[in-house]
């Protein structure tokens, strides 16, 4: 019995020292600053179907959600001089080096979508050596946007 109690003090003390797991509830809210807040509201709803939670628009800033993911739409307007993200001199695109890859449950009804819409289609919806499939567009203010099937 002392083996037994001596076994379990040190396993309880050996997994108080382990680190902790991560909290797993995280989530991403991506925010994106725009030349024209309501352009771009209009894109992520009408075309990639957000939601708006509001009645309204507010220039300066506006949330969209569709699922778990948040997107904010800012006004580049808004941002200081000194900004890391605001646009300078002959700086025109926005997001380089950014992706922004949204899965959705239903890669072909949203690409029926946008075609529906005539919003321009950067690539067309294809199979991919990865196993997806995906369309890509680039939103009114350059950002590159993946819209692709889910991984079972």
């Amino acid at each position: 019995m002392n083996r037994f109690i001596i076994f379990l003090c040190l396993t309880v003390c050996i997994f108080s020292f382990m680190k902790k797991p991560q909290n797993r509830n995280a989530r991403l809210r991506l925010e994106l600053f725009s030349s024209n807040v309501e352009q771009s509201v209009s894109f992520y709803t009408r075309i990639l179907n957000f939601s708006n939670e509001s009645d309204s628009i507010n220039q300066s800033y506006q949330q969209l959600i569709k699922g778990s993911v948040i997107l904010g739409i800012g006004s580049e307007a808004e941002l200081s001089d000194d900004h890391f993200l605001k646009l300078k001199g002959s700086d025109a695109r926005r997001g380089i080096g950014i992706e922004i890859v949204l899965e959705v449950d239903d890669v072909s009804a949203s690409y029926q979508r946008v075609m529906r819409s005539g919003y321009p289609i950067h690539a067309e919806l294809q199979d991919r050596p990865w196993g997806l499939s995906d369309f890509r567009l680039i939103d009114p203010d350059g950002y590159y946007i993946r819209v692709t099937s889910r991984k079972d």
